[in-house]
């Protein structure tokens, strides 16, 4: 029983001391709490202050100057209760007035208050100043009775606590409206960081505070006008080297073929052709970056998506698909979705595939989980160094050990499916697999606002049953 016991007091014990770190924690974080704490403490400390100098006051000045009158009004008490003192004169004295007296001598000895007077301290404080001693050897002494507030209820007491608590929220209360231009600040910043420059700050005062909001407005539009600027550059160079690529593919290729220029003329092709699929990525993924990104949607199946794009990869033989039946239609755009397929596709065979020297070949599933459809490409390759794994989907970054600059691409294709993702309010994970890499995005079954309808509506078409090996 007693070890019980102890194991409750401990588990009470660490749930206290969980809730006061918590409170703890959060009284830290918060400048609110922070402040009205210190507005509090502010109030008491000036409130002792000025009583202990109020007191300091009348026990140095007061004090003498009340002492005489003092002295003469208790000659008069002890006069009217007389001598021999009359118990009698004595009780009607403290009915009249808020005083305890107490009678000592040989004759009488009685006392109004029964053990109110001990430990008052008027005899300590003051010497003789409250008692008087009679010809007859009695000894009156006097003491503060009962004082109205004592006498009746205690609604003073509460009455003060309750306002005490009234202005310690109103105080809190003020202090929130203060700092609320924190809160759209912190809003704004994270508004910010997500691209969404459209809605600025509020501006609710001026001052400081108001003045950093509109420095941050300000701050928030110049990003956003280098951002417009560098992206319409961007577009302006991709679409001015369009033009002279095309014309120079298309001289390449009227080249007489004789064997002696053949090797040289397929190399310039190629190369001519990793250009042309740079600069559609670039405008691809400058497009998809934008906050308003246009998405196409029409109700699509994945399942038909998924058989159509592996029909048209030549190692579609190396591709292993997982395909669950209760994939409904989804609202997507079937461009990008085939776009973001394609790449995670290629990427899976070139690093993953019998060239790469993988023991089985990439495995693509589909499958609906929790409100949305996640689709996973998983290879079976060397896999990322950890230290580089989330550094995989940015733009131009290519690895230094298994995936090699000759492996083909120039490290666009991660990025484009995570846009493609996040443009779709999906999400993107990239994750070491052991062996290999796996790469999951997930499409929500949720219907997309009003102003982002499908385009067309298409029934269900025939799904192809069965996986590729």
């Amino acid at each position: 029983m007693r070890s019980r016991s102890d194991s409750s007091w401990r588990r009470r014990g660490r749930a206290w001391q969980q809730r006061w770190d918590h409170s703890h924690r959060r009284w830290r974080h918060s400048l609110r709490l922070r402040l009205v704490t210190m507005f509090v403490l502010l109030a008491l400390v000036m409130t002792a202050v000025f009583m202990g100098g109020m007191r300091s006051m009348v026990s140095s000045g007061w004090r003498d100057a009340g002492r005489p009158l003092i002295a003469d009004y208790v000659d008069r008490l002890a006069a009217e209760i007389g001598t021999p003192p009359d118990p009698s004169r004595a009780q009607a004295l403290t009915q009249r007035l808020p005083l305890a007296v107490r009678i000592e001598g040989p004759v009488v000895n009685w006392e109004s208050h029964p053990g109110r007077m001990a430990g008052r301290g008027f005899e300590s404080r003051a010497g003789d100043l409250f008692s008087r001693s009679t010809t007859d050897g009695h000894k009156i002494s006097f003491g503060l009775g009962s004082l109205p507030w004592q006498r009746g209820p205690q609604g003073v007491v509460w009455f003060t606590l309750g306002v005490l608590l009234l202005l310690l929220l109103v105080s809190y209360g003020v202090v929130r409206r203060l700092l609320r231009p924190l809160d759209d600040i912190g809003a704004g910043a994270q508004r910010f960081g997500r691209g969404d420059f459209d809605r600025p700050i509020p501006i609710r005062r001026n001052d400081e505070l108001g003045d950093l909001a509109q420095r941050i407005n300000t701050m928030a539009r110049d990003i956003q006008d280098m951002l417009d600027a560098k992206r319409a550059l961007l577009l302006a160079l991709s679409h001015e080297l369009r033009s002279p690529l095309t014309r120079a593919r298309l001289n390449a290729e009227l080249l007489p073929a004789t064997p002696e220029g053949e090797t040289e003329r397929a190399a310039l092709l190629r190369d001519l052709g990793e250009m042309r699929d740079l600069i559609s990525d670039l405008l691809e993924s400058e497009r998809l970056a934008s906050p308003h990104a246009a998405l196409s949607r029409e109700h699509i199946d994945l399942a038909v998506l998924v058989h159509d794009v592996v029909a048209e990869l030549p190692q579609e033989d190396e591709l292993e698909l997982d395909l669950a039946p209760d994939v409904p239609l989804m609202s997507l755009d079937r461009t990008r979705i085939r776009l973001l397929l394609r790449n995670l596709l290629d990427n899976a065979l070139r690093h993953g595939g019998r060239a790469a020297g993988a023991l089985r070949p990439p495995l693509l599933s589909l499958r609906r989980v929790e409100g949305a459809v996640e689709i996973e490409v998983r290879d079976f390759g060397p896999g990322v160094d950890e230290a580089q794994l989330e550094r995989l989907a940015e733009p131009f970054f290519r690895t230094d050990s298994a995936r090699q600059r000759a492996t083909g691409g120039v490290g666009l294709g991660m990025y484009l499916c995570k846009l493609v993702a996040l443009a779709h309010g999906g999400s993107f994970e990239l994750r070491n697999a052991k062996p290999g890499l796996s790469v999951r995005v997930r499409l929500s079954l949720a219907l997309p606002p009003a102003g982002d309808a499908p385009d067309t509506m298409r029934a269900r078409a025939f799904r192809p049953r069965g996986d590729i090996a």
